[in-house]
This record gives C-alpha cells, sequence and structure tokens, in this order.
C-alpha cells in the first residue's frame, strides 16, 4: 500500500488523530491548495481548486494540530458536492 492509499483510507474513517498536515496532503490530491485569505485572516485557510475554481475555507487548528471532526465532515463534503467523491 502506498502512503497516498494509506492516507485516503486514513481520512474516510474520519479519525481523532488527523493532523493539519495530512489534510493539506489530502487536499492536494484532489488539486486544491491552501492559501490565507489575507493579512487578517488568522488561522482561517481557503483551499482552492486552480481547475475547478471551487473553493471552501476551514480553520487550521492550534496546538495541538489534530483537525476537528467537523472539519472534516466539511472536506469530505465539498469534494463529494463536486463530484471528486462518491
Amino acid at each position: 500500500m502506498t502512503k497516498k492509499d494509506k492516507l485516503l483510507n486514513k481520512v474516510f474513517k474520519k479519525p481523532k488523530d488527523l493532523t493539519w498536515n495530512e489534510l493539506v496532503a489530502f487536499l492536494s490530491l484532489y488539486g486544491y491548495e491552501a492559501e490565507n485569505s489575507g493579512k487578517t485572516s488568522g488561522s482561517a485557510r481557503r483551499f482552492i481548486n486552480n481547475k475547478t475554481k471551487h473553493s471552501f475555507c476551514l480553520h487550521k487548528p492550534h496546538n495541538p494540530d489534530i483537525v476537528k471532526s467537523y472539519a472534516i465532515d466539511i472536506v469530505l463534503g465539498n469534494l463529494k458536492q463536486k463530484g471528486l467523491l462518491k
């Protein structure tokens, strides 16, 4: 099993220990890039798919750097909405 496959399996299981970097890597597999929404954006990050121009926002977690389950639901919901997931 490749690292990509392991990451995909991990995210789909909605784990309680998914790190921010793992989530960013997962989204990059679908063509999304993270960027700050502005200099006063704080922890808000916008994920943009340059092909489809689809974007959505998430808040980067602070210590610990673990993504909350609602954020995983938002990510998976957005990918399903755009037809990138079944």
